[in-house]
């Protein structure tokens, strides 16, 4: 799934050829098609945003669109006439303006809504902060991976908790943890506060440096399977030598309701203790 530096650098890509321009057509297709497509066309579009995991595009009536990519979605930017890189059919959002044409490929989640109605969307209004967000609020984010109801969760699990702390995903979430040595399998209970703050300050530098890079949409499909940094630590690398202690990295499934591979240094990040018996 595309994290939030990947949105950022997709937003990135996009914002000079959408913004300040004025949509001459747009059109949705498959499940969840927006018929009221058309209260856009003829509006100037005047933002391009990332806010989490998610990719908002303004308009000047007021309007916005918010997509989702999900595991398998892409934005592509075309030259009007261009090739696709993608068949037609799999096109979810098309949106064309003077000299460009964006298509939303595969992606399950087209929304069009009023920027007022934000903060009591479903999804939207129940975002943590933002960690690409310029004015990142670190201690609403501890906050809220304090709330009781995180307590007993694994800290792997909490991080990507997008009700806590919007933008990280799995790739960063193995990488911050591997970073700071904690195990994925803590509690977030157990995790005492000077960690935990060190935890969201180096997902928020990570984030960061990968969203300082070449944008993703420059006639370029955009993926989350893109390597933000060049190399990684632990993701995707299972049985391979710790960098640090040369131990074979382990993985395993993480989480109940979506399930994330989770990867670890089992030396560096070794398991949490049992709870004493009662």
């Amino acid at each position: 799934m595309p994290e939030g530096d990947t949105l950022f650098r997709t937003a990135a890509g996009l914002r000079p050829y959408l913004v300040g321009r004025t949509v001459s057509a747009a059109r949705t297709a498959g499940p969840g098609a927006v018929p009221q497509m058309a209260r856009i066309v003829g509006h100037e579009i005047t933002a391009v945003e990332a806010l989490g995991k998610n990719l908002l595009i303004r308009f000047d009536n007021g309007l916005e669109i918010r997509t989702h990519l999900r595991m398998n979605g892409s934005w592509h930017r075309y030259r009007p006439g261009e090739r696709w890189r993608r068949p037609a059919g799999r096109a979810r959002l098309v949106i064309e303006v003077p000299g460009a044409v964006a298509v939303c490929f595969d992606a399950p989640v087209v929304e069009l809504l009023e920027v007022r109605a934000q903060a009591l969307h479903p999804s939207l209004g129940r975002l943590g902060p933002d960690l690409l967000a310029p004015d990142f609020d670190a201690d609403e984010a501890i906050r809220r991976l304090r709330d009781p109801s995180r307590a007993a969760m694994a800290i792997g699990e909490a991080l990507l908790d997008q009700r806590a702390l919007a933008g990280i995903g799995n790739i960063w979430k193995n990488e911050t943890l591997w970073t700071e040595r904690v195990s994925p399998f803590a509690s977030v209970g157990t995790v005492d506060d000077e960690t935990l703050v060190r935890l969201v300050a180096t997902a928020r530098r990570l984030l960061l440096a990968s969203a300082a890079l070449t944008p993703d949409v420059v006639r370029v499909p955009t993926t989350g399977r893109r390597s933000a940094s060049g190399s990684r630590s632990v993701y995707g690398r299972t049985g391979r030598p710790c960098s640090r202690c040369r131990t074979p990295i382990a993985s395993v499934q993480q989480g109940t309701d979506i399930p994330r591979t989770t990867y670890w240094c089992p030396t560096c990040q070794p398991a949490p203790a049992p709870a004493p018996a009662p």
